[in-house]
């Protein structure tokens, strides 16, 4: 996966583009990959990790109707998230992360390894749910390496 992360930094370079974050349930472990990168100061804007509801609010202005509506592991959180994360940084790549990494706290709905994130280019906003099997600490690192990928495949 460092590998991975070190061909984003470069390509981010290549192209001039910054990027930020907004984790949840990975908990800085995508800015970890990025800062593992020797130069990925260049690129790396801001990082946050809005692991409670009420730093997704006072961060990144989630509408706390929204986490009462659909709760922290949804679409329309993580949209809110990115799309805050654009207003606060202004960087080219935003990059969300809420879901449920386990072992436990799923539910026949959302169960242990469903993760929403979302990806925001230039303002563009996307979003995606996966599911992900493995330990907590696989589907954290899944949620980050699926997302690096789509950012590879995008900026590219």
């Amino acid at each position: 996966m460092e590998d991975t992360a070190k061909k984003l930094v470069e390509l981010l370079k290549e192209k001039g583009l910054k990027i930020a974050s907004a984790e949840s349930c990975t908990g800085g472990l995508f800015a970890k990959l990025i800062t593992d990168v020797p130069g990925s100061s260049v690129v790396l804007d801001e990082s946050y990790v809005t692991y409670a509801n009420e730093a997704k609010t006072k961060i990144l202005g989630v509408k706390k109707e929204t986490l009462e509506k659909y709760g922290a592991v949804s679409e329309q959180t993580v949209y809110e998230m990115v799309s805050g994360l654009y207003k606060v940084s202004k960087s080219d790549v935003c990059v969300v992360f809420s879901g449920i990494a386990g072992p436990d706290g799923g539910t026949e709905e959302k169960p242990v390894g469903t993760v929403f994130s979302a990806l925001s280019i230039n303002g563009e906003i996307t979003t995606y749910k996966s599911l992900f099997k493995g330990s907590r600490d696989e589907v954290r690192h899944s949620a980050c390496f699926e997302m690096i990928e789509r950012i590879m495949s995008l900026v590219n």
